[in-house]
């Protein structure tokens, strides 16, 4: 057997372990989902008319309100969603599977695409499940192509991507998973102070430039223009600049710590 074959079998099988996982302790990846569907719930019904009313300089109109704050709850969904796999490659770390992985005949980096693959697909499952609750109160991307659409899911996969290798990263360097949990907050965390509920230029002038230089802004402008017609301006190429960026740190702080020999 190839080694590319032995990798792709190894990498399945870890795949499929961490499906599992999910499948069989789904409280966790419940508990992170619910905080962006609350989220969307409360901003639309109870701030909506006064959040569009001031963004939109004119009267209160809540369908305004849902369009602009969509992409942000669905960029913050993913932030929210690998926090578990934090969780999980901490919990693997601290009972010593990963020990024993490291003495199998097994292709050596399939264990960290298992935890990554499986993650992102558990980001685009839930980035579906809270645009359709976005939709059944009232979304609608009327003016978005296929081709947009098709840019947008791109966009959405790659942030997943990225994200997902700076969980791993965090679970790896994290001592159990209550300290993976705490470290990872920050991924949902800063889409609170991004443009993802109000536009960045309505931020007190001091505050700007932490709303502006931050991965999720750009992202979730980006997002917006592809779904609803924005401007984009510059956003789309900083994201993906963020985007790779994080992709590639994340994979060399997680190989780098998977590497290392145990003490």
């Amino acid at each position: 057997m190839s080694s590319l074959s032995l990798a792709v079998r190894d990498s399945s099988t870890m795949l499929r372990r961490n499906l599992l996982h999910a499948r069989r302790y789904p409280s966790l990846t419940l508990n992170l989902l619910l905080t962006p569907i609350m989220l969307l719930l409360l901003f639309v019904y109870i701030f909506g008319d006064v959040m569009s009313a001031g963004i939109g300089g004119g009267g209160a109109d809540r369908s305004d309100y849902i369009a602009y704050i969509v992409p942000g709850i669905l960029m913050m969904t993913i932030g929210g969603t690998v926090i578990g796999t934090a969780v999980s490659v901490a919990t693997d770390m601290s009972e010593g599977i990963i020990a024993r992985f490291r003495t199998m005949a097994i292709h050596r980096g399939s264990v960290l695409v298992g935890h990554v693959v499986g993650s992102v697909l558990q980001c685009i499952a839930s980035v579906v499940l809270v645009g359709a609750v976005a939709v059944a109160i009232g979304f609608r991307s009327t003016d978005a192509t296929a081709l947009e659409w098709l840019a947008a899911f791109g966009l959405l996969v790659l942030f997943a991507l990225a994200l997902t290798w700076i969980a791993v990263g965090m679970g790896m360097a994290s001592p159990n998973a209550e300290a993976a949990s705490n470290s990872a907050q920050p991924l949902i965390l800063l889409p609170l102070i991004s443009s993802a509920f109000i536009p960045a230029g309505t931020m007190p002038g001091w505050f700007q430039p932490i709303a502006e230089y931050q991965p999720f802004t750009p992202a979730i402008e980006t997002l917006r223009g592809l779904l609803l017609g924005t401007g984009i301006g510059n956003n789309w190429w900083i994201a993906i600049a963020w985007c790779v960026g994080l992709t590639v740190l994340g994979y060399r702080w997680s190989t780098a710590a998977f590497n290392r020999d145990p003490k």
